[in-house]
């Protein structure tokens, strides 16, 4: 076809020069790989969304995983064995799980176990830490200067008891009770309230009385 006869572009009034149909045929492909890329880029996003909710509906997901178990007689055992000392056990029951086990070092020596209420709808922990070889001064230091305001009677013993001003500055513990068994000091220290702590208290009064008549066995 001649250039007198090419047809005339509306556009131009005139026929197209050799220079514009390469670049309008140029542009137009362009154009047509873009909107391929893009519909490529929907069904790569839909085919993609589409596994996500077929592994969401077919993947067995369960109960959450039970916390490992700690041995709290255990860890004790390996206490005694290592200091010569009697560590307290508490028993856990029904009623509590044991977070954690372990002998701090340094002086004085402590033994910690962190518990917490085996009830998924309560809230709240208790510490329990004897410290070997040491007086109520060592429990101020652990709670950043907390006095004793007073003493509560727990199956005929008197324990030290500390309200907590600030517990943001304690580890989150609002409230201690503690007492010297022989040459240690016991400090129940958490966030569970008093009567709660003074129930498990009891639970320990004869390992405290153990502890306190083989040290003026001595």
């Amino acid at each position: 076809m001649t250039r007198e006869s090419a047809p005339i572009v509306a556009e131009l009034g005139r026929p197209e020069t050799a220079e514009e149909t390469a670049g309008r045929k140029a542009a137009a492909s362009a154009a047509y790989r873009s909107s391929q890329t893009f519909r490529s880029l929907i069904a790569a996003l839909i085919v993609t969304v589409g596994l996500v909710a077929i592994i969401v509906f077919i993947v067995p997901r369960g109960e959450p995983a039970t916390p490992a178990s700690v041995d709290v007689a255990a860890a004790a055992a390996n206490v005694e064995s290592s200091l010569d000392r009697a560590a307290i056990v508490p028993d856990l029951g029904d009623e509590w799980r044991a977070n954690g086990a372990v002998l701090e070092g340094g002086s004085p020596s402590v033994w910690t176990v962190t518990l917490a209420p085996a009830a998924e709808d309560e809230r709240g922990f208790v510490r329990l830490a004897q410290a070997f070889d040491a007086e109520a001064s060592w429990a101020a230091t652990q709670l950043k200067g907390a006095s004793p305001t007073g003493t509560v009677n727990i199956d005929g013993r008197d324990w030290d008891e500390y309200s907590i001003s600030h517990p943001d500055q304690t580890g989150n513990i609002s409230y201690a009770i503690g007492i010297q068994a022989g040459a240690d000091y016991i400090l129940l220290a958490g966030s569970r309230s008093a009567t709660s702590t003074a129930q498990f208290a009891a639970t320990l009064t004869a390992q405290i009385d153990r502890i306190a008549n083989a040290e003026e066995a001595r």
